[in-house]
C-alpha cells in the first residue's frame, strides 16, 4: 500500500517556484510581482580611525541622505568565506618567475604564513550592497477590448512590455543616481552591478557551497543554437 501512495504522489515544485525572481536583464532584477531591483555595490570605510569632526561630517551626510529619500532603500551586509586560492596560484607564478632567490625565499614564507593563517579558521570577507526597488503602478485588470488586442496581435503586446521595461528600469535608475550621490557624499564608492555580477550574486546567496568551486560562464558567451 505505501508503494502504492508513493508511486501515486505528485513530483516536488521545482526550485524556480520558490525563488521571487522571474527575470535579470540590462542590470536589473524583474520579480514576479511585476517590480523592479538595481543592486549597488558600496566601498567600506572605517568610522573608528576617522577624526571627531569628520565622523561628525559622515553622521551629518548620512542623516541628510536618509531624510531626503523618498523612496524605501535595502541595505545588504552578505558575509561569505573568502577564496584565497587565485592569490595563492598568483604568488607561485611570481616565485616562478622570480630570479633573486632572497627574494623567492621570502614569497615561500609569505605562502607559507597565509596557509597556516588560514588552516587556523575561515578568513570572512564582506559586502555592502544598496537595494534600490522600483514599483510600478501596473493595471490589476483589463478590458475585453484589450484582451482582444492581446489574442490577434501579440507582437505589439511584446513591443509594448518591451517599452514599459525601458520607461520603468529610466525611473529606476534615477532613483539608483540619487542613492549613488548620497553614498558619494559620505565618501562610499559605488558600483551598479551589471547583468553578469548579479547572476553570480544571486547565484552564490542560492548555492553558497558549490559557487566555492563552481563558477558561472560569461552569460555574454552563451550561445543557443
Amino acid at each position: 500500500m505505501q508503494s502504492k501512495k508513493l508511486a501515486k504522489s505528485k513530483p516536488g515544485k521545482p526550485t524556480q517556484h520558490y525563488v521571487d525572481i522571474s527575470e535579470i536583464r540590462e542590470g536589473v532584477v524583474v520579480l514576479k510581482d511585476g517590480t523592479m531591483r538595481a543592486v549597488i555595490l558600496a566601498s567600506s570605510i572605517n568610522f573608528a580611525l576617522k577624526s571627531a569632526d569628520e565622523q561628525e561630517a559622515m553622521i551629518q551626510a548620512y542623516m541628510h541622505f536618509l531624510n531626503g529619500l523618498e523612496h524605501p532603500l535595502q541595505i545588504v551586509v552578505q558575509s561569505r568565506r573568502m577564496n584565497i586560492e587565485p592569490y595563492i596560484i598568483s604568488l607561485q607564478e611570481a616565485r616562478k618567475k622570480q630570479k633573486n632567490e632572497l627574494l623567492k625565499a621570502q614569497i615561500e614564507e609569505y605562502m607559507a604564513f597565509i596557509q597556516e593563517l588560514v588552516s587556523l579558521g575561515d578568513i570572512m570577507e564582506k559586502r555592502f550592497y544598496v537595494v534600490v526597488p522600483y514599483d510600478p503602478k501596473t493595471d490589476k485588470k483589463r478590458n475585453f477590448f484589450s484582451r482582444m488586442s492581446s489574442a490577434l496581435s501579440p507582437a505589439s503586446v511584446i513591443r509594448l512590455k518591451e517599452k514599459q521595461f525601458k520607461t520603468r528600469k529610466q525611473q529606476l535608475m534615477q532613483r539608483v543616481f540619487i542613492a549613488q550621490e548620497g553614498l558619494n557624499s559620505m565618501g562610499i564608492v559605488s558600483e551598479v552591478l551589471d547583468t553578469q555580477t548579479l547572476i553570480e550574486l544571486y547565484y552564490s546567496v542560492y548555492n553558497p557551497d558549490l559557487a566555492q568551486t563552481q563558477h558561472l560562464v560569461d552569460v555574454n558567451k552563451i550561445r543557443v543554437d
